[in-house]
């Protein structure tokens, strides 16, 4: 009762009082997602995207960003890159962003990975681990959770049915 009650405490202060404890549920404990400790400050990143583009963390302010590690030669990152485009289709893209970030160096082989998987994902990338390392990624694939205002709100490790309703609902209570 008391755990229920301060995660419903954790999302009225997080994410404001329209929010509620069930999509709190729904996000960290049905996709089994690890909390971060209230208030910890996302770590600040720029990486060059696939296109050359300069991409800030800074500049996504304002708008619920989802952050997956992953790598061409990983199975369960392959698998569950299809339900992230589908996810990303999903939610509003003045309110939501979805990075995916790799340390795979190979950017005509990252063309063909993703073209052959139908996904069209924005791909940054983490030449020196440099952003790895901040968000502590020891497995892949990882997913992190960054709200409105910089703060880091969990990570999931290993795949998960992103697009699932039950997913894309909890996700949708990260939103402005």
């Amino acid at each position: 009762m008391l755990r229920r009650l301060f995660r419903g405490l954790i999302a009225a202060v997080v994410f404001g009082a329209t929010t509620g404890p069930a999509w709190a549920d729904d996000l960290f404990t049905t996709l089994k997602i690890s909390q971060a400790a209230p208030g910890t400050a996302a770590a600040a990143f720029e990486l060059q995207s696939l296109e050359s583009r300069s991409v800030r963390l800074a500049d996504l302010k304002g708008k619920s960003v989802v952050v997956n590690f992953w790598a061409t030669w990983c199975g369960p990152c392959k698998e569950e890159m299809p339900a992230l485009e589908r996810l990303r289709q999903q939610l509003d893209p003045e309110r939501f962003v979805l990075l995916t970030i790799t340390t795979d160096l190979q950017r005509d082989g990252i063309k063909q990975f993703l073209a052959n998987l139908n996904v069209q994902l924005p791909v940054l990338f983490d030449e020196h681990q440099d952003v790895s390392q901040a968000y502590l990624v020891r497995a892949l694939p990882t997913t992190v959770f960054i709200d409105r205002q910089g703060a880091l709100l969990g990570r999931a490790v290993g795949p998960r049915e992103w697009d699932a309703p039950k997913a894309v609902h909890a996700l949708q209570g990260l939103m402005p």
